[in-house]
């Protein structure tokens, strides 16, 4: 399956999209654009990992090589990116371990 996922990442003003794929229903490989350096650093050490298996993604056991990737690659401020979680859920979906739905973080001072 095919899935395309949009991040407007806040405050920083950067848009990231990320397309994720599946032909089988478990590895899943990602084409990420962004104005973000930071996060197409990201997406070329994601590349470079080769697919990734949803399956070990989602086990309790192993360690998700997309959220591993993402803390050595965005550090600092970056740390608390939204764009990881969106690319997470575009793996999912695409795998076929989540259904295609919005996701939303709002925040507000009280």
């Amino acid at each position: 399956m095919n899935t395309i996922v949009e991040v407007d990442a806040g405050i920083c003003g950067f848009h990231t999209n990320v397309r994720t794929n599946s032909e089988d229903g478990q590895n899943v490989t990602f084409g990420i654009a962004s104005e973000c350096e930071k996060i197409r650093g990201l997406a070329d050490a994601l590349k470079a990992k080769g697919p990734v298996d949803a399956y070990q993604e989602i086990s309790a056991e192993g360690q998700s090589v997309i959220m591993t990737t993402a803390r050595e690659c965005l550090k600092g401020c970056c740390a608390g990116c939204a764009v990881p979680v969106g690319i997470f859920k575009g793996m999912q979906v695409a795998a076929g371990l989540a259904l295609p739905k919005d996701i939303s973080i709002k925040i507000s001072c009280a």
